[in-house]
């Protein structure tokens, strides 16, 4: 009869086999094989003696379930990368709303944006720098009550004179007493281009940089 002795001996030749074949790998088939070997010689009174035989069992199963893991997580990695590719195409002449306090302006036509406004202000203004960082405008809001307010600049400065178009710094900023506070401003930018890759897409606006598209607020026409 033969005994567990048997599937020593059965394991001893696999592993010389083995050890003749280098960076080979235990596959389907291999595994297969030595499965056939152990179950041939395993004493039949004691079928679940074999502790090592069990453990191959569930190492193996541990193997094949990771690589399927692996298998699946490549596919939904693919499938994103594709849908940022088409969110990305879609993006591109875009205008975006970013938290920043610059923009570049088109003065031909009235600027429009916004402050955020965490409490209710007794008076709220916002200054407006040309590239020398010298004030041409400034844009009196009055009293408002706490949340997002919209301000609306013309493009001229204090004499009422049409600036040049460019780039330009918008200071928002809110009294409280005799406290005077900065606020975040949200100003509308164009979309030239994004970058895909990393962790997340990255939208590459004019005369602004890059910005990571989760800062985007609103996406315009």
């Amino acid at each position: 009869m033969s005994t567990v002795s048997g599937v020593s001996s059965a394991l001893d030749q696999y592993q010389i086999k083995q050890d003749t074949t280098q960076n080979k790998e235990l596959g389907k088939n291999e595994f297969l094989n030595l499965l056939v070997a152990q179950l041939n010689n395993q004493n039949p009174l004691e079928p679940q003696g074999n502790g090592e035989f069990i453990a191959q069992l569930a190492q193996f199963s541990q193997v094949e379930g990771i690589e399927k893991l692996n298998s699946s997580m490549g596919s939904l990695l693919s499938g994103y990368q594709s849908s940022q590719a088409l969110q990305a195409s879609s993006m591109v002449g875009r205008k975006v709303i970013v938290p920043t306090d610059k923009a570049v302006v088109d003065t031909s036509q009235s600027f429009r944006a916004s402050a955020v406004l965490p409490t209710s202000s007794s008076n709220v203004f916002v200054n407006v720098y040309n590239q020398a960082g010298s004030v041409v405008s400034r844009i009196n809001l009055g009293e408002q009550a706490a949340g997002n307010v919209s301000f609306i600049w013309d493009g001229k400065d204090a004499s009422g004179n049409l600036l040049p178009p460019g780039t330009y710094k918008f200071e928002a900023q809110a009294s409280y007493g005799n406290e005077t506070k900065g606020l975040y401003t949200m100003l509308p930018a164009n979309v030239d281009s994004v970058t895909l890759g990393g962790s997340e897409l990255m939208l590459n606006l004019a005369g602004l940089g890059s910005v990571p598209l989760s800062q985007v607020q609103v996406i315009g026409q």
